[in-house]
């Protein structure tokens, strides 16, 4: 008898509980009016929408989609793809299923609105709802305050006018001059070629031209100043160290490189959306080849026309650490400011992107190449970020973003392109652009990787901090965040609940 019951114990100690992903469920209704979950399915969609419109990763905005439903009684389930969303409910064999269809018609980086839509997702999440058993009548006003909140977001003026963020774009791209060794005038000269590179990108948007094309001309517009300093600075009383031509045109590229979803894209592959992350990967690399495409035009005509192609090499670690970190943290914050983010969340990005330079220099002082340099300086970026953004109350995309801006490889890309059209393709210029390449992959996968190590820390030290008597569940039990009354349903593979 008592080794029967010892092996009885040990089989209950071993068998295993339910399973952590539920497949093949059959359809539950909330036993809602069809119009009432029609209104609900509306804004999850509406808000994903917003989200990746704004600069969020598929991630995220699957995420809040599923939140905001549950947060109402539906069950619903979510493709997402890289130009549409498409949110169904199926009320099982007694309705019929309700099916609402968006599609992403602009992808923008505007992290004020972006910031005010995930505190509405956070809001309408957090509030008692199912769990207090609302009444119909609340729970309809809540949703149609949500609605019309969401409405003066999306419909809610940018903060700076048009001329600020092209001073804004100036400032940062002479932060990136003297980032990169340059002196006051190659900063001057950086800032006001970065402004009529965005004034010109300006006037031939409102004409319609794809943004392929509105890379190349930027580039462009960049190496043709490049190529008249090397024309007009031998015939003053100026040398080419002073103004060095290729820190203008890095400058100008890692403005233009700023606007590319780098993070998105890797956050897409690694968090299971491989449709999104290939249409994003895809995006970012037509328009980089954009760029490639504007710098190789104008260098290949320059030295068709026998002006006498150089760089002149100009060392980066000339000026003190807490200069360039400075340095880096006005890049940031600029490039924060000309998102439309709030001031509050420009100086977290400044934070970060003085940070991003420190740690990289540190972990280039001790051997690490420059791609790997980069990965780790992106992954404190990626895990601070995640850790104190809701303390702070800035989302951890925007701090990401802005934080690895100072790290991007527009002089690598420049110097490669260099050589391939001075030796006629057969230089060094291959794997200039190869190493570039792998620095800007590292900057985005060492951001992801930090999102992804700070979730579970910043889930766990919030559950830790707070009083289990508050969360109305016994003593060392917490509530999953997902977790809904009067359904045990757990959440889709995939998606990160706990994101928002």
């Amino acid at each position: 008898m008592r080794a029967s019951g010892v092996l009885r114990r040990l089989v209950r100690r071993t068998a295993g509980g339910p399973p952590a992903v539920q497949v093949g469920r059959r359809a539950r209704g909330a036993g809602y009016d069809e119009r009432f979950v029609r209104a609900v399915l509306e804004l999850a969609v509406r808000t994903g929408e917003a989200m990746l419109s704004l600069g969020a990763s598929a991630g995220d905005a699957s995420t809040a989609v599923h939140r905001v439903a549950r947060s109402f009684g539906v069950a619903c389930e979510v493709d997402l793809t890289f130009t549409a969303i498409l949110v169904n409910h199926d009320p099982g064999p007694d309705g019929s299923p309700v099916t609402v269809l968006r599609v992403v018609e602009t992808r923008t980086a505007d992290y004020g609105r972006l910031t005010e839509v995930i505190s509405l997702a956070q809001d309408v999440t957090a509030a008692p709802g199912v769990d207090t058993d609302e009444a119909p009548d609340a729970r309809a006003a809540r949703l149609e305050a949500a609605h019309d909140r969401l409405d003066a977001i999306v419909a809610h003026p940018h903060p700076y006018r048009r001329g600020l963020v092209t001073v804004l774009l100036s400032v940062m791209a002479a932060g990136v001059a003297v980032l990169l060794g340059g002196g006051a005038w190659v900063a001057a000269l950086a800032g006001a070629t970065t402004a009529v590179i965005d004034r010109v990108l300006r006037r031939l948007g409102r004409w319609g031209i794809p943004p392929f094309f509105l890379q190349a001309a930027g580039a462009a517009v960049a190496t043709a100043v490049a190529v008249a300093l090397l024309v007009l600075v031998p015939l003053l009383p100026v040398e080419l160290a002073t103004l060095p031509p290729s820190l203008v045109v890095a400058s100008g590229i890692v403005v233009l490189l700023a606007g590319l979803s780098l993070v998105g894209a890797a956050e897409d592959a690694i968090n299971g959306f491989p449709v999104t992350a290939v249409g994003r990967v895809f995006e970012v690399l037509v328009l980089t080849l954009g760029i490639v495409v504007g710098i190789g035009a104008v260098l290949d005509v320059a030295q068709r026309l026998g002006v006498t192609l150089d760089v002149v090499e100009v060392p980066t670690d000339v000026l003190p650490l807490g200069v360039r970190a400075a340095a880096a943290a006005v890049v940031s914050a600029t490039w924060a400011l000309a998102s439309y983010a709030p001031v509050r969340a420009a100086a977290v990005a400044a934070g970060a992107g003085g940070l991003a330079l420190v740690v990289q220099a540190a972990l280039g002082t001790v051997g690490a190449g420059p791609a790997v340099a980069g990965a780790g300086a992106a992954l404190v970026v990626g895990l601070g970020g995640e850790l104190f953004g809701g303390r702070l109350r800035v989302p951890p995309v925007v701090t990401s973003v802005c934080g690895i801006v100072p790290l991007l490889p527009g002089l690598a890309i420049y110097r490669g392109l260099f050589d391939l059209v001075e030796a006629g393709g057969a230089g060094q210029g291959g794997p200039v652009l190869l190493g570039a390449a792998m620095v800007a992959l590292g900057l985005a996968a060492g951001v992801s990787l930090g999102g992804l190590l700070g979730r579970p820390l910043r889930t766990g030290a919030r559950r830790l901090a707070r009083p289990a008597q508050r969360t109305g569940v016994p003593l060392g039990r917490y509530r999953r965040p997902w977790a809904v009354a009067a359904r045990d349903e757990v959440p889709d593979a995939g998606t990160a609940d706990d994101r928002l």
